[in-house]
Order: C-alpha cells, then sequence, then structure tokens
C-alpha cells in the first residue's frame, strides 16, 4: 500500500477546506456547543447538497463513486475543523451495513435517503447493566403474530433524539448460547413505545437512554434473520472503527501548536518534546486508519485493521492529551469563552473526550482481543 499523498488527496483536502470556510461558521459552532449534539442540520444539508454523504457507494445507491479512502480524506479534513460530524458517522455504519446485507426494500428505503441527508440513523446496542459486553444484551423481542413486541432499554444511543431509527440489539431467544439468541431490527423511533431521555457526557456531548415499551415493529424491521444478531453487530462494529480518531489528534497537536506560540512555550524544549510526540502519533494514527479503509470494501470489512487503529489512536490521544494539557498549568483548565483559556479551551475539550474514546465502538482490552485472536491466531481467553 502506498501511503503518500497524491494529486487527488491534496485535491480532496481542499474541496474539504473550501466547503468548511463557506459552511463552518460561527453560528454553526455555536449551535453545537449548546446542544452538544455534534450534528447540525444545517451542515449536514449543505454535506448532502454536494453528494458527500454517500460519497463512496455507487450511483446506485445514490452514492457519488469514489473510493473509500476518498470518504475518509475528507471526513479526517472536516472532523481536525471540528465540524459536526458525528450523524455522518453513526449513520454511515448502520447504512454500510444494510447495504451489504439489507433487503432490495430496505436499500431503498433507508440508504439513498441516507445519501440524500434525509434520514438519520442510531446505534441501540449497549444496556445499562451490560456495559461493553454486547452479548449480555437483554432487551426482548418476542414474536407476536406477524410482527415482534419489543421491551427493553438502551443507553448511550447518541443521536437517538434526532434519528429516523435506531439500529436495536435485541435478544429473540434465551434457550440458545447467548451469542446465538440476538436479532437486529431497524426501530423507527416514530412508534409507539418508543421514549428517549438525554444523558449529558463529561466531553459537553449529548447522548440518550432510550426505552422501548410494547413498541410493535413487523419483519420489515428485521435486519437479517432471527438469531444472526451477533455477526450483524459484529460487521456492524467493523465499520466503527478506523483512523477517525486520528482527526482529534490533529486537531491536539495544533491547538498545542497555537498555544505554544502564543505563551512562549515553543521555546521550551520539554515542551516540544510533548508535542513533537503527540504530532508523530497523528501521522501513526492516519496512517494506521489508512490501511484500515483500504481494508473496509473486504468481506470481514476491515475489522482487525480496524481495531488495530482504533486501539492505536485513542490510547494515544488519551496520553498526549494530559501530557499536552498539563503543559499548560492552570490556563489550560479554562473553558472556552474565558480569558486566558490556552488555546481557547481546545486542549482541556479534548482531554475531556478522550476520557470515553477507549471506551467507543469497543474497549481496549475487546479490540485487543480481537488482534490476538484474528491476526495472531491466539486463542479465545478462559473468561469467554
Amino acid at each position: 500500500m502506498d501511503f503518500g499523498i497524491d494529486e487527488r488527496t491534496r485535491w480532496l483536502r481542499a474541496q474539504a477546506r473550501e466547503f468548511l470556510a463557506e459552511h463552518l461558521t460561527p453560528r454553526v459552532r455555536a449551535r453545537v456547543a449548546a446542544t452538544g449534539e455534534y450534528h447540525d442540520a444545517e451542515f449536514h444539508a449543505a454535506m448532502a447538497g454536494r453528494g458527500w454523504i454517500g460519497a463512496f457507494w455507487p450511483a446506485a445507491d445514490g452514492g457519488l463513486g469514489w473510493d473509500r479512502e476518498d470518504f475518509d480524506v475528507l471526513y479526517e479534513e472536516m472532523a481536525s475543523a471540528g465540524a459536526p460530524m458525528e450523524a455522518v458517522a453513526v449513520t454511515h455504519i448502520i447504512a454500510e451495513t444494510i447495504r451489504r446485507i439489507g433487503t432490495p426494500e430496505q436499500k431503498e428505503r433507508i440508504v439513498r435517503p441516507v445519501a440524500r441527508g434525509e434520514v438519520l440513523l442510531a446505534l441501540g446496542y449497549t444496556e445499562p447493566e451490560a456495559g461493553s459486553d454486547l452479548a449480555a444484551a437483554r432487551t426482548q423481542a418476542v414474536r407476536d403474530g406477524e410482527g415482534w413486541l419489543i421491551n427493553g432499554q438502551k443507553i448511550f444511543t447518541t443521536l437517538g433524539h434526532l434519528a429516523d431509527y435506531v439500529f436495536l440489539l435485541a435478544r429473540t431467544s434465551t434457550e440458545e448460547r447467548r451469542h446465538r439468541g440476538l436479532t437486529m431490527f431497524l426501530v423507527p423511533t416514530t412508534a409507539a413505545g418508543f421514549a428517549c431521555t438525554p444523558v449529558h457526557t463529561l466531553s459537553g456531548e449529548r447522548t440518550n437512554v432510550t426505552y422501548y415499551h410494547d413498541l410493535r415493529v413487523g419483519d420489515e424491521a428485521l435486519i437479517g434473520q432471527p438469531g444472526q444478531g451477533w455477526e450483524i453487530v459484529n460487521l456492524a462494529l467493523a465499520f466503527e472503527r478506523g483512523g477517525e480518531f486520528a482527526a482529534q489528534l490533529r486537531r491536539l497537536a495544533r491547538a498545542a501548536t497555537e498555544w505554544g506560540s502564543v505563551s512562549g512555550a515553543d521555546r521550551d524544549p520539554a515542551f516540544l518534546s510533548r508535542l513533537g510526540r503527540a504530532a508523530a502519533a497523528s501521522e501513526v494514527s492516519r496512517l494506521l486508519g489508512a490501511q484500515a479503509s483500504q481494508r473496509r470494501t473486504s468481506p470481514t470489512g476491515g475489522a482487525v485493521e480496524g481495531a488495530i487503529a482504533k486501539v492505536y489512536a485513542t490510547e494515544a490521544l488519551l496520553r498526549h492529551s494530559g501530557a499536552l494539557l498539563d503543559a499548560t498549568g492552570l490556563a489550560g483548565l479554562l473553558p472556552a469563552g474565558a480569558t486566558g483559556a490556552a488555546a481557547d479551551g481546545e486542549l482541556q475539550h479534548l482531554y475531556r473526550e478522550a476520557q470515553i474514546a477507549t471506551i467507543y465502538g469497543g474497549t481496549s482490552e475487546v479490540l485487543r482481543g480481537v488482534v490476538a485472536e484474528r491476526r495472531l491466531g491466539l486463542p479465545r481467553s478462559r473468561g469467554k
């Protein structure tokens, strides 16, 4: 694989920066900061107007036929600038899964509208008492006549209050091994029995608890077949892991560089050493992400490469955000808008985001297990 930056990559970056200059306005940034949603309808619609939401899908699915690597370049530029891209990222995970295994009706109902910016999707995996152990899901879906009756609760359903559907992992059998009794549903948030309450995180992001009380769906809500939930959720998780956190590392290095030039810390060898390590980690993360991106189109979705990229980048973000924030002293504790705040609060905000980055899309411990088993051929641990 050639990791060099070619002319197309330069062109894509230029396109992204022109778009950001026009659409990532102070008004958009203020709305995102006020809501904590990391999504802005106006910005999202502008991306859809360029055809960028589903750019790497074929024209038949509403896309531009780009390579996946092209879109990842675009995404990294957007995220590095602090653009509200969470709805794009989460919706892609689910829409790409449906694109691969969904029915023709589901593809028509979901994928093309996603590309037009008309549909948002949310992930419904985690439960309050299960944490990262997705196989411990207790939300139940019971066959009821020609449909299904769903009861349960999910937590960290980010964008659940804005999404049109939740990609829900539910238990449809208790008689089989816990990994085999799971099924995936695409649950409309307009359905009777759906409810949502906010949860505000350390980083200022809004996520949600979602509730499902005697919620009825038909077979059109099934993704795959009953009992295939574990295989499907693992396919979707492969699309969730990659080089997306390289963007945060770029933001971190850029913010620290700006603070160093203003404060005079750029003449301090100890600070420059910390900054250099963060910049190097950003580039390593970009390269690992590019490798994962190249494997996205494989049958496994690049699961191993994505796990490697995600573990490295999130742990590097946690480590280097702490080191650079520490270098700013008391100024680093001040939030955005406060007089004297280091890098206008960007460093401390990225530090807060880093605290939960190692949990998104699977904990580092879980992903190390993926690499150990699927790349190194080591046996599964006794605890599984």
